[in-house]
């Protein structure tokens, strides 16, 4: 009878223990070991920490979670295959990691569904004027004015994948056209968009709209995507919301454009550094309505991601093909 070697996993979030008993019921093979603590402490300088997270990397063949641990491919030697718990991974893909053998894999899709309220959230906020409301609760003022709708108006998404498609359903809902622009020249049509704009196209599609949401990833390509240009081509009485990453915007161009009254507002889930400088101009502006990096965040997340990862751990024992790889070479 032929005896399996050990499959060494590792974890680098806090699980709950019944969420580690699912992963070990599926297979006697399977051994868990946790490192979130002794990782935070190895990257805050903690010698001792530090030999013990290399003695449990030695072996480690699968990792799990959130965040890698410092020069995770030379003290990793045997790793094969990290599953991230989040759809972004850019802030993961060191040059080391890149030019490795292994495989990454994250949990694209998952956030559609919480992401997409968010954003539909935020465009109510704006048009019903939830943000002058709070002020005048604050000063205690009563001073009536005129909500706007969504019926009628134009959202431009910028980024059709999972979470630009949740985003069209639900902006179709409340009546709205619909625009998109997406990376790929290859799709004319998708599902609940009027029209689809190629990347060139860009200033053309937000010269449209009333809403501007940003849900595309953090590349090479994307970073800086909306500059001064592009927020010059916006009506003044757009608004911008970013649920994306931080870089994909030029901040500094952001904040005087809203300085200026160039664009009406934003509605800002992600910055250029997290957390935001207590310094930022951002902090203090009425028209911008801010989120600590929080859009896709729901109940039951951490269930949600195991299940996925759960899913990938069965195929992989199979010898089958992971799902939701991360091209390391795009960054998504």
């Amino acid at each position: 009878m032929e005896i399996k070697k050990p499959l060494n996993i590792v974890i680098t979030i806090p699980l709950d223990e019944a969420l580690v008993r699912r992963i070990t019921s599926i297979s006697k093979q399977i051994t868990v070991t946790s490192v979130f603590e002794i990782m935070y402490a190895d990257m805050a300088g903690d010698a001792a920490a530090g030999r013990k997270l290399d003695a449990i990397l030695a072996d480690a063949e699968i990792m799990y979670g959130f965040g890698l641990p410092k020069d995770v491919v030379t003290r990793s030697p045997k790793l094969k295959w990290v599953q991230m718990t989040s759809a972004g991974v850019d802030r993961f893909l060191t040059d080391e990691v890149r030019s490795s053998s292994i495989i990454m894999t994250n949990v694209r899709g998952m956030h559609a569904v919480p992401i997409g309220e968010f954003v539909l959230c935020e465009m109510l906020m704006f048009a019903k004027g939830a943000p002058q409301c709070f002020q005048q609760k604050e000063g205690k003022q009563w001073k009536p004015f005129m909500p706007a709708v969504l019926h009628s108006k134009t959202v431009g998404i910028v980024g059709l994948g999972a979470i630009g498609r949740e985003i069209a359903r639900l902006s179709k809902a409340f009546g709205m056209e619909v625009l998109a622009v997406r990376r790929s020249d290859k799709f004319k049509r998708a599902r609940y968009v009027d029209h689809i704009f190629r990347r060139r196209k860009l200033k053309d599609m937000l010269s449209r709209c009333d809403y501007v949401v940003l849900t595309l990833p953090s590349t090479a390509e994307t970073r800086n995507m909306i500059g001064e240009p592009e927020l010059h081509s916006m009506k003044p009485t757009a608004h911008l919301i970013n649920v994306s990453r931080g870089n994909v915007v030029d901040e500094e161009a952001l904040i005087k454009a809203l300085e200026e009254n160039r664009i009406a507002g934003a509605g800002l889930d992600v910055f250029k550094v997290e957390p935001l400088p207590a310094n930022s101009r951002l902090w203090n502006m009425s028209n911008v309505i801010f989120s600590p990096h929080i859009a896709g965040g729901m109940e039951g997340y951490a269930e949600q991601a195991t299940d996925i990862f759960c899913e990938n751990l069965k195929r992989y024992l199979a010898g089958k093909k992971l799902l939701r790889v991360v091209d390391k070479e795009k960054g998504y």
